[in-house]
């Protein structure tokens, strides 16, 4: 992949914070001048990896993919990791990629990523005074992949969702060698990956599963592991349904069992600008199973 890395001094708090970061750029074989750039957030326990086949695949635009605070290359965030402090992390983010790329970025999430996409959004939006006109990152279109759009505490994965907080519980108690052991437990690992992976492809489905086994253990402790997690089961992007003005598309797997397919689609219908894209056969993964379609869904949209 043509990508390069740079560690850049993201804005946060009273200072900066250190961020692995990389560019891919647009492959748009005529030389132009690629239109607005991406900036793509990855899921819960995923790192840059995952969403660099989307952005490989990008023809007219830039794209951003950094490691999110506790996870890759990036250290977690001084005082803790709260949904507040990542959106915090994310507006110094976007003030950073924009300063790089001379236009501010259309921000993509995955899974976990798109709770803070959406509410990261929502809270530039509703910071807007009535008689200022929006920023252009308030207005940029939004792009959901898999969104979270119902409470993992409720409903019919609540039973799944105790276990994983129990499991992450431990991780976070054990002394440190048993605890770390166990989070970073291959036979868990492979578990959880067989449970995302939807495709009947074996050779996409032993893709997936090497991917996870790479990359699913690259946080940077467990402590900061445990207060991700916490963030990712409290919260949805339906809670900062009522804030997305901006155009929203919205990509589902219709075997998706981590964000079911009905959800995702209420979700979609309660917002005044949304496209709801749909891939069968695929599930919570769309960005490992269907890359090269959602790339054409990014560059498809108007800036």
């Amino acid at each position: 992949m043509n990508s390069s890395r740079s560690d850049i001094a993201v804005p946060f708090g009273d200072g900066t914070h250190a961020t692995a970061l990389w560019h891919y750029p647009a492959r748009n074989a005529s030389g132009s001048v690629s239109r607005r750039p991406v900036l793509l957030i990855h899921g819960f326990r995923g790192d840059h990896h995952g969403l660099s086949f989307i952005a490989h695949h990008l023809r007219a635009r830039d794209a951003y993919v950094p490691d999110l605070p506790g996870f890759g290359q990036t250290r977690p965030l001084a005082g803790g990791l709260t949904l507040k402090s990542y959106l915090d992390f994310i507006d110094g983010l976007v003030t950073a990629v924009t300063s790089a790329a001379g236009a501010p970025p259309m921000v993509i999430g995955h899974s976990f990523g798109s709770i803070l996409t959406a509410h990261w959004a929502a809270r530039t939006v509703s910071r807007t005074d009535d008689a200022q006109a929006p920023p252009a990152s308030a207005t940029a279109p939004l792009i959901l992949l898999n969104p979270i759009v119902s409470p993992a505490l409720a409903g019919t994965n609540r039973i799944m969702t105790q276990a994983a907080r129990a499991y992450y519980w431990a991780g976070s108690q054990l002394p440190e060698r048993a605890g770390s052991a166990l989070l970073r437990n291959r036979v868990i690992v492979r578990l959880m990956s067989e449970m995302m992976a939807a495709t009947c492809d074996p050779g996409l489905r032993a893709f997936i599963h090497d991917q996870h086994r790479q990359h699913f253990s690259t946080f940077a402790d467990r402590s900061s592991l445990a207060e991700s997690f916490d963030v990712s089961i409290r919260h949805t992007v339906t809670e900062a349904a009522g804030a997305l003005m901006m155009p929203v598309t919205v990509v589902a797997g219709r075997d998706d069992e981590i964000a079911p397919l009905a959800a995702t689609a209420a979700f979609a219908d309660s917002l005044p600008d949304a496209e709801l894209v749909v891939f069968d056969r695929v599930g919570h993964l769309t960005h490992y199973e269907r890359p090269e379609q959602i790339a054409g869904i990014i560059d498809a949209i108007e800036d």
